[in-house]
């Protein structure tokens, strides 16, 4: 019998597990706004997703459904969220625009950045927030300490001067 795998095939060592206020519809949006596909859910007869494990880029995110008797409360129910998910894609302004056309508001544009992405940050509906990614420039940090210093004399990131 093979060894079982500290880390499973398709995990890498950090994977975001989130608890979302209606899972099913969540699990539809991120199929439309990320390109997620769904891996496997389980639900409870009422419904309700216990469990559910979607591959985004080569990433797999778990998420749930709310189930507040054991204080798993997704976004909407808090009051928002303090994490944002980060999705590195290899074109970050077709992902923006999938986002926001499947529903997604925009929370920062998106923009071409001092540390060298071109980034910017949406909340899906669930009160999520995600910022979308595409790496453009290779940085030495002192190179990206000289272009954040310049880019706090302007106008903030993403604005109109």
């Amino acid at each position: 019998m093979p060894a079982v795998k500290p880390i499973p095939d398709g995990f890498h060592s950090l994977t975001p597990h989130i608890v979302v206020k209606g899972a099913a519809q969540a699990i539809d949006f991120y199929k439309k706004a990320f390109g997620a596909e769904e891996i496997n859910r389980a639900a409870l007869p009422d419904g309700s997703i216990i469990h559910a494990l979607l591959r985004v880029g080569d990433s797999m995110l778990m998420l749930n459904d709310e189930f507040p008797q054991m204080n798993a409360m997704g976004p909407t129910s808090i009051g928002g969220t303090a994490v944002t998910l980060h999705l590195y894609v290899q074109d970050a302004d077709k992902a923006w625009q999938r986002a926001v056309q499947a529903g997604a508001k925009v929370k920062m544009p998106i923009a071409d950045m001092f540390w060298g992405d071109r980034y910017g940050i949406v909340s899906d509906p669930f009160g999520h927030d995600w910022s979308i990614a595409t790496h453009t420039k290779d940085l030495t940090p002192d190179q990206i300490m000289t272009a954040m210093k310049a880019s706090m004399s302007g106008p903030p990131p993403g604005t109109k001067s």
